[in-house]
């Protein structure tokens, strides 16, 4: 933001490479048993679930769709051939088929979004009053046990699906608000990268794990399973959850006294004493604006793949329903790897190489965008190479794992205090490509062939394009003066 405390603090950054962090921080306490890694681990199996109890629709949805309710399957064996001469017929089924075109199929996969939109913001200002513990419990809880609802809804008609996936949503919409309230009063800020990638990187697991085990369980058993197994995994979850954690330090059971001391005495200068919500200052706020249009962006790549990639490996490359689950996963399995590697090295660019938070940010918001956007315009160019297409989307989400320790957790660093409101408003915008992405990818894939899917991947990659030159122009990486008590701006770096 610009104004006089925003250019002296420019001018004294150029003065002073010596973080203030660090001169009041006591010797950090080692990570191994610590309470805020429990957390982590924890909140890693929360949004593993998470992201298992979304994304399992758009695999069991392939076996819940009869075969010749679309066009797409004459078409596409004219562009592509058999991937395998051996064709698989499932073991099994019994399984209920429906009638729903790609129209319907498109709306199906995007309604879990149009309640998940309603409840970020809402659930940003409700962890900031109440904590995110309970908010992000009952969140996971609601979801399970609507997932566990989903055949009976299946089977009761199209917009009973419609409106239980919307329900799903609106459980799953307070989540990430919710952790990032809690991380800020629980991750250090020299640890912030390193904590934040850990727990969300259970979400890209999650894609892994589901993906092919949804498959496995359709090929094998009957798809109402995937929703009954993963339910009630979410439902066990809750427990273990509601019994471990504490919103915050102070409250927890079993903390050091070490640990404790050393959480409370990093953040003791970043945090807002402030009852009320400052909510003109941070609207007005152009480091977040920033953050809005990278988070916008990136998710329009992210959710298109995410609940496409099962129909693009299906009707455009012709894997069969049980390699589908595997190679669906794959570029996901390389973007959890790449969100608890970058994690690590960004704290460490941040605390041994004095590089400051602004440029860590927004280097990984370049690799995390404009890498995915190159590879994902190489693979609509190679048609029906399965390997290279399967590479290329690979690497392409492989290289949007750096985003999490770029624009994803820039919240914390602009104002800690509010980054669960902050999180809330940005996911708000990050959420429309989750309910418009899919329909017009649909849309643009009547026909199903390779022109077609080379169009959406166009549109993906142009808009990742501008986010990423937006986030790099107007992004920030010091605590804002609106987010602290009194209106001090107060330096965020290393």
């Amino acid at each position: 933001m610009g104004g006089p405390g925003g250019r002296e603090m420019e001018a004294e950054e150029g003065e002073d490479c010596t973080p203030l962090l660090k001169e009041s921080q006591p010797d950090t306490v080692p990570a191994c048993c610590s309470a805020r890694y429990n957390l982590a681990l924890l909140a890693f199996f929360g949004f593993f679930l998470l992201y298992a109890l979304r994304v399992n629709l758009s695999v069991a949805l392939v076996d819940m769709v009869e075969p010749n309710t679309s066009l797409a399957k004459n078409v596409t064996s004219n562009v592509c051939p058999e991937h395998s001469s051996t064709i698989n017929v499932p073991r099994n089924t019994t399984g209920e088929k429906y009638s729903w075109d790609a129209d319907t199929q498109g709306w199906i996969l995007g309604s879990f979004f149009y309640g998940y939109i309603i409840t970020q913001i809402p659930g940003g200002y409700l962890a900031s009053k109440i904590g995110g513990k309970l908010l992000l419990g009952f969140g996971i809880f609601g979801t399970s046990v609507f997932t566990l609802l989903t055949p009976l809804a299946a089977n009761l008609g199209v917009g009973y699906l419609i409106a239980v996936r919307a329900l799903e949503g609106l459980g799953e919409g307070v989540t990430f608000p919710a952790m990032h309230s809690m991380w800020s009063s629980w991750a250090p800020p020299l640890e912030r990268s390193k904590l934040l990638s850990i727990s969300y990187a259970g979400a890209q697991l999650g894609t892994v794990v589901s993906l092919p085990l949804s498959g496995l369980i359709c090929y094998y058993m009957n798809w109402i399973y995937v929703f009954y197994i993963f339910g009630a995994l979410g439902v066990l979850w809750w427990f273990f959850w509601m019994w471990l954690v504490s919103d915050t330090p102070e409250a927890h059971r079993s903390i050091s006294h070490a640990e404790r001391e050393y959480i409370l005495s990093s953040l003791k200068d970043q945090l807002s004493t402030q009852k009320t919500v400052p909510w003109r200052p941070i609207l007005e706020s152009l480091p977040l604006w920033a953050i809005v249009v990278a988070h916008f962006s990136y998710n329009w790549t992210f959710y298109t793949l995410l609940t496409l990639l099962p129909t693009y490996m299906k009707e455009i490359l012709r894997f069969d329903a049980q390699e589908n689950g595997f190679l669906s996963a794959l570029p996901y399995f390389g973007c959890w790897l790449c969100i608890i590697l970058s994690g690590q090295i960004a704290d460490y660019l941040r605390q041994n190489r004095n590089l400051s938070t602004v440029c860590v940010r927004k280097c990984f918001t370049l690799i995390g965008m404009i890498g995915p956007a190159v590879f994902l315009v190489a693979a609509g160019f190679i048609g029906c190479n399965y390997a290279l297409a399967v590479a290329f989307v690979t690497i392409s989400t492989t290289l949007g794992g750096f985003c999490t320790s770029g624009y994803s957790i820039n919240h914390l660093d602009i104002a800690p205090s509010y980054a669960g409101i902050l999180l809330g408003i940005t996911n708000t915008f990050a959420t429309i490509p989750g309910m418009v992405g899919p329909v017009i990818a649909k849309n643009l894939t009547h026909n199903n062939t390779v022109g077609e899917w080379q169009t959406v991947f166009y549109i993906a990659a142009s808009i990742n394009l501008f986010g990423a030159i937006f986030f790099v122009l107007f992004a920030s990486g010091e605590v804002q003066d609106w987010a602290v008590s009194g209106y001090h701006l107060r330096r965020n770096w290393k």
